[in-house]
């Protein structure tokens, strides 16, 4: 009974670290709702075998967290074309996306954690398929 306790109380703990790491999620019809007013753009910051393993969000721009936390070869040039604008950003599970999200807060940037592909999909928002590269 200790052992079931315990291991209770480890899974709540991480179920909150998780949640906290994440931040505030916003649900898939308030992503479009600010797609729609021209001053949001939507960024799936998984990895690119992701994308192409499940498809991605029909409007996002595909940017790698790990361009992100790199060389910025691809964040570079789409930051300065949408200076302004408040990013959306989502991944698999919103860990990710809460990442990068506080990351460029804290660079200056207007951000939103969109959370996860599987709630996008999952409320029949609309997915593209991305070829494998």
């Amino acid at each position: 009974m200790k052992i079931l306790l315990l291991v209770l109380a480890v899974v709540a703990v991480l179920m909150v670290v998780q949640r906290r790491l994440a931040g505030q999620v916003i649900k898939p019809t308030e992503v479009l709702r600010l797609l729609a007013g021209g001053q949001a753009v939507l960024i799936d910051v998984r990895e690119p075998a992701e994308w192409a393993d499940t498809g991605v969000a029909a409007p996002a721009v595909l940017l790698p967290l790990s361009d992100l936390q790199g060389p910025r070869t691809r964040w570079k040039p789409f930051l300065d074309q949408n200076r302004g604008k408040t990013l959306l950003l989502y991944c698999r599970s919103g860990n990710r996306s809460g990442a990068a999200t506080r990351l460029l807060a804290q660079e200056g940037w207007t951000t939103v954690n969109a959370g996860s592909f599987q709630n996008w999909s999952g409320a029949g928002q609309p997915v593209r398929a991305v070829p494998d590269r």
